[in-house]
C-alpha cells in the first residue's frame, strides 16, 4: 500500500471516529483512535489521578491534629475517598496502554502536572475546610461534565468520583461554617484560610482558553465538554453567595455583577504565580514529589508480594487446569 493510500485510510478512520463522537457514541479502549486522542486522554486523566494522590498529602497532614475524633474520622475518610480516586483514574488511564509504573515515574520525574492548587501548604485547620469548600468545590464544576466525556472508561470512572466529591465539598463548607459563625479568632482563620486559597482555586480550571495547547482539540473531541474560562466563571458566580452566608469578606475586591451578562466580573489573576507553581516553583512541590517518591520506595515490598501471591494463584489454577 502505498503512503498516499495510508493516509486515506488513516483520514477515513478519523472522520469516523468523529463521527462517532459528534452522535454522542462513547468510545471504548479496544475502538479505534486517533494517536492524538489517546495521548491526549493519557495526559488528562493520569494528571487528574496524580491529583487525587497528591492531594492526599495537604489534608492528611491534619489527621492526627483534627480538633475531635468525629472530625478526625471524616477527615480520614475524605483522604482515603482520594485514594480510591486515584485507583480509579490510574485504571481508567492503563485501559490507553500505558502501565501504572510508566505514570508514576512521569509523576515523580516532572515530566507529568498535577493540580497546582495541591503546592500550598495547609496551615491551620480552616486550611482543611477551605480545601473542602473551594478545592473540592472547584473541581466538581469541572467534573460533573466529564461524566460525559467520549471515552467510556472515564466518563463512567466520574460518576462515583463526582458523588463523593460533593460529600468532600459539604464536608469543607461545614467546617467553614462553624468557624465563620465562632469566635472572632475563628472567624479570622476562616477569613485567612479564604484569602489564600480562593485566588488558586480559581487557578485550577487552567489557562484563559485562547492560551491553553489543549483546551480546543479536547472539546473538539468532547474529551472536556465546557471551556476553561466557562467553568471558572460558573465557580466564581456560585461562590459569592457561600461567601456572604459566611459572612466573609470577599477576597477579590474588583468583583462587580454585571447585569448585561448576567455573572460577575472579577479581578485577574496572577497568572505568573500559576506559571511559577506548575513549573515546579512553589511553596511545597519538592515537598510533595519527595514524600510521593519516599512512599513509593517504601511500599516497594507490598507490591513485591502482592505479584508473587498472582503468580502462585496463576500457576496452581494452571496446573489444576492441566
Amino acid at each position: 500500500m502505498s503512503t498516499e493510500d495510508q493516509i486515506e485510510d488513516i483520514n477515513a478512520l478519523e472522520q469516523k471516529f468523529q463521527a462517532r463522537i459528534d452522535a454522542e457514541q462513547k468510545i471504548e479502549p479496544k475502538d479505534w483512535m486517533p494517536d492524538a486522542y489517546r495521548k491526549n486522554l493519557i495526559r488528562q486523566i493520569s494528571q487528574h489521578a496524580h491529583s487525587e494522590v497528591i492531594g492526599m498529602q495537604p489534608e492528611g497532614n491534619w489527621i492526627t491534629r483534627a480538633p475531635s475524633l468525629r472530625r478526625k474520622a471524616v477527615l480520614l475518610a475524605k483522604v482515603q475517598d482520594e485514594a480510591g480516586h486515584g485507583l480509579y483514574l490510574y485504571s481508567a488511564t492503563e485501559t490507553l496502554g500505558i502501565s501504572r509504573a510508566e505514570l508514576i515515574a512521569a509523576l515523580q520525574d516532572g515530566s507529568a502536572k498535577y493540580a497546582s492548587i495541591f503546592n500550598y501548604p495547609t496551615q491551620t485547620w480552616g486550611d482543611v475546610g477551605a480545601i473542602g469548600w473551594l478545592v473540592d468545590g472547584a473541581a466538581i464544576c469541572n467534573q460533573v461534565s466529564l461524566q460525559r466525556t467520549s471515552y467510556g472508561p472515564y466518563a463512567r470512572g466520574m460518576i462515583r468520583i463526582c458523588k463523593e466529591e460533593s460529600f468532600h465539598q459539604r464536608q469543607g463548607y461545614q467546617i467553614m461554617i462553624e468557624l465563620a459563625h465562632g469566635t472572632p479568632e475563628q472567624k479570622q482563620m476562616a477569613q485567612d484560610s479564604l484569602n489564600r486559597f480562593y485566588w488558586p482555586s480559581l487557578m485550577m480550571f487552567g489557562p484563559h482558553d485562547s492560551e491553553s495547547a489543549h483546551s480546543a482539540r479536547s472539546m473538539q473531541w468532547k474529551i472536556k465538554r465546557e471551556t476553561n474560562d466557562d467553568l471558572r466563571q460558573k465557580f466564581i458566580d456560585q461562590t459569592v453567595p457561600q461567601i456572604e452566608y459566611l459572612g466573609l469578606e470577599h477576597p477579590d475586591k474588583d468583583l462587580k455583577w454585571n447585569e448585561e451578562r448576567g455573572h460577575y466580573d472579577s479581578g485577574e489573576i496572577d497568572w505568573e504565580e500559576f506559571q511559577n507553581v506548575i513549573n515546579g516553583n512553589g511553596h511545597c512541590n519538592r515537598q510533595r514529589i519527595q514524600h510521593h517518591v519516599k512512599a513509593h520506595e517504601e511500599g516497594a515490598w507490598v507490591r513485591d508480594a502482592q505479584n508473587a501471591y498472582d503468580q502462585k494463584r496463576r500457576a496452581r489454577k494452571a496446573s489444576t487446569a492441566a
